[in-house]
């Protein structure tokens, strides 16, 4: 990466903090105009965006790129749109006694940071810029985006209409490879969002460190799925099923290992076959199923498979229409079930991230809360069965960034929850209010009476008698 293009990225980032500045306090109608300006960015390139995002990955329908990429975005700077002016207002506090029976006020006002750094990954390349991008924008920030050189032509494309929206000074894209995106994190802005793996994640914070700049880190792991005794298996296998084969499980939340009692585990991946039999009677030729982004995750996966193998597991390969994946010159492949699975095999030590399910046996539910407990806390964790006891017995005493009953993912689809990750999956939250606080400063205002507060309260040499009548009332148990 040359000299010049660093010193672009940094002429834009003093550009956008000069214009930010002299703009302050951001107006709200501003704000409105720049989500509205995001909104239609999105309706009106959704096809070219999908079109991008297909070539990028070798396939990926039309309808699941409107549905997981665009229509997320829009949702959410709508949902912004509707309560930012809510959101926006001073919080009154209490001053402490007695200082506002004196007079005192106390707020919180909630100011934008400033230039907000993205950094996406490429499972959902336009989503994961623009639905962050609700909250950056409703706070009242400027922001400065790195798309993944994964999907290139949606880097491209992102960088050719942004500027038809938005003047440089409020978003611009920068598009590159490794090098760009090292020079992106180590530049100082006043907040970045980084989603993508939990390696990179280390990398991207201690960037951010040298600067202290804060960090929001979107970021994966093994999200668990409990299968509950009591648990409905056809809706479970259904849902499961779902969950796992969009975008060919390239999803940070999808299921990545099941935890099942050991005399259902037949039933269970028996329901799963069905649901996925259903939903995708073939694959090769189906438009509905998409392709492994490229052939290094291609490969990458099918050597968790060869090594699960080589290890003692049992493969089962789910292969609806009997189709020739080894023929084929593309990345799509099957979803693989995996039997008999150890922590020694590189299926339980990585996160998946690809049509590969795990299926581990437990006696008892504690036993499997154990084994989730004894490793990194994740980012979903999902939980199957009508037994309400059990249900809080695996949310009480596990820890994950979000969760979800009776389904999997879709508490990442409530705009009102926050979603964001703990420990190893990531930390910080975005997603309605819980991103326009992420990515605002929450400042604090006091406001002092005339009344001379300190002297009344002895706060203020000569010490003395109103100093020992304070001292005593507050130091009590």
């Amino acid at each position: 990466m040359s000299d010049t293009e660093i010193a672009r990225m940094q002429a834009v980032l003093a550009k956008q903090r000069t214009a930010f500045t002299a703009a302050m306090p951001e107006a709200l109608s501003v704000r409105r105009d720049r989500i509205d300006r995001a909104i239609a960015l999105l309706i009106d390139h959704k096809d070219a965006f999908a079109k991008a995002v297909s070539a990028d990955f070798g396939h990926r329908s039309t309808e699941q790129t409107l549905m997981t990429d665009i229509m997320p975005s829009v949702s959410a700077l709508k949902h912004a749109r509707k309560h930012f002016e809510a959101w926006s207002r001073d919080e009154k506090r209490k001053p402490t006694f007695p200082l506002g029976l004196l007079g005192a006020r106390a707020n919180v006002v909630y100011q934008p940071k400033g230039v907000v750094g993205v950094i996406a990954p490429w499972n959902f390349p336009v989503g994961m810029v623009m639905v962050p991008m609700a909250g950056i924008l409703a706070a009242g920030n400027r922001a400065m985006v790195k798309p993944s050189e994964f999907t290139e032509r949606v880097a491209d494309l992102m960088a050719e209409v942004v500027p038809q929206y938005f003047a440089e000074d409020e978003m611009a894209v920068f598009t590159g490879g490794v090098e760009v995106g090292t020079a992106f994190s180590r530049l100082p802005f006043d907040h970045m969002i980084f989603t993508g793996a939990t390696s990179v994640g280390k990398h991207i914070m201690r960037a951010a460190a040298d600067n202290l700049v804060p960090v929001t880190l979107e970021l994966g792991g093994k999200s668990p799925t409990f299968v509950g005794r009591s648990a409905n298996k056809t809706l479970t296998g259904e849902r499961i099923a779902l969950g796992k084969m969009l975008n060919a499980g390239q999803i940070c939340l999808a299921p990545d290992y099941l935890l099942v009692a050991k005399e259902q585990e037949g039933e269970v991946i028996d329901s799963i076959t069905r649901g996925v039999t259903t939903m995708y009677p073939t694959l090769l030729q189906n438009d509905d199923y998409t392709s492994v982004v490229n052939g290094r995750n291609y490969e990458r996966l099918q050597g968790y498979l060869a090594d699960a193998k080589e290890k003692g597991a049992e493969l089962i390969e789910v292969n609806p229409g009997g189709e020739d994946f080894a023929a084929s010159n593309g990345n799509k492949m099957p979803l693989t079930i995996v039997r008999g699975v150890n922590d020694d095999m590189k299926v339980m030590q990585e996160e998946i991230f690809g049509p590969i399910l795990p299926v581990m046996t437990y006696d008892s539910i504690d036993q499997a809360i154990d084994y989730v407990n004894a490793h990194d806390r994740p980012l979903g964790l999902y939980y199957f069965g009508q037994d309400k006891a059990e249900e809080s017995k695996v949310l009480g005493r596990t820890i994950s960034g979000g969760a979800t009953v009776n389904d999997v993912v879709f508490h990442n689809a409530m705009e009102d929850l926050p979603f964001g990750g703990v420990g190893p999956s990531g930390m910080g939250n975005y997603h309605g209010m819980d991103g326009f606080k992420t990515f605002s400063h929450a400042r604090a205002v006091y406001r002092q009476p005339k009344l001379d507060v300190a002297k009344l309260a002895g706060l203020k040499p000569p010490y003395g008698k109103s100093t020992h009548a304070t001292l005593a009332r507050e130091l009590k148990k």
